[in-house]
C-alpha cells in the first residue's frame, strides 16, 4: 500500500467525518483551512456549504462527504481555528489560569470574525439539544472549566491566589467574564478587554 492508502489514525473531537484514509484526512484539513479564510473574508453569512465548496474548488457533494450541514461545518471551522491557537497547550503550566484566558481572548480579537462566529454558534447551541453546536460547546465549556479549575487549585496550593475562593466557581466566573466582555467588545470596540480581565489578578491576589 502507498502512504495515502493507509488508514488514518483515530482523532479526538472530530466534527463531521474525518475521512477514511490519510488522503481524505488531509483533504478535510485543507477544506477547513480554506473555510477559515472564506469566513474571515465574508463572515458567517457568506459561508453556506455551496459557497465554501465553490471557494475551495470542490463540488457541493464533495463537501457533504465530510459535513452534513452548514452548522456542522461552522462548528468544525471554529474547532479547527481554536486548536491552532490553544493557549493552554502553547504555554503549558508556565502561565496562570487568568493569563491563559486573557491570551486566548486577545488572540480571538486578532482574527477577524472569530468572536462573531463564536457568539453565533453559542446562540445556536442553545436552540436545539443534540445539535452539532450544542454537543461541541457543552463539551468545550466542561473541558475549559476543568482545565482552569486545575490551574487555580495549583495556584492556591502555591499561594499565588487567595485561599478563600472556590476554584471551580472562580473558573466559571472567569469564563463568563471573558465571553461577556468579548460580546461587549463586538458592540463597542473601545472596551479595554485585556485590562478589564486583568482586574481579576487584583481580586484573586492573596492578602499581603
Amino acid at each position: 500500500m502507498s502512504t495515502e492508502e493507509h488508514a488514518a489514525p483515530a482523532e479526538s473531537r472530530i466534527i463531521g467525518r474525518a475521512g477514511s484514509y490519510s488522503k481524505g484526512v488531509a483533504r478535510r484539513q485543507e477544506i477547513l483551512d480554506r473555510a477559515i479564510e472564506v469566513f474571515r473574508e465574508r463572515g458567517a453569512d457568506g459561508t453556506s456549504l455551496r459557497r465554501i465548496a465553490t471557494a475551495i474548488g470542490v463540488s457541493h457533494a464533495a463537501l457533504l462527504h465530510y459535513f452534513d450541514s452548514r452548522e456542522q461545518l461552522l462548528v468544525a471551522v471554529y474547532e479547527h481555528a481554536e486548536s491552532k491557537r490553544d493557549t493552554a497547550t502553547m504555554y503549558g503550566d508556565s502561565i496562570s489560569a487568568l493569563d491563559v484566558l486573557v491570551k486566548a481572548a486577545m488572540l480571538n480579537l486578532e482574527v477577524p470574525g472569530t468572536v462573531e462566529l463564536y457568539t453565533t454558534l453559542v446562540a445556536s447551541s442553545l436552540a436545539v439539544d443534540g445539535s452539532p453546536s450544542h454537543e461541541f460547546f457543552t463539551a468545550r465549556f466542561a473541558r475549559i472549566r476543568q482545565e482552569l479549575t486545575e490551574r487555580l487549585t495549583a495556584e492556591q496550593t502555591e499561594g499565588r491566589i487567595r485561599a478563600d475562593v472556590d476554584p471551580s466557581d472562580t473558573a466559571a466566573l472567569l469564563i463568563a467574564a471573558s465571553d461577556g466582555l468579548q460580546i461587549q467588545w463586538l458592540l463597542e470596540p473601545s472596551i479595554e478587554l485585556q485590562r478589564t480581565l486583568e482586574t481579576f489578578a487584583v481580586l484573586l491576589a492573596p492578602p499581603s
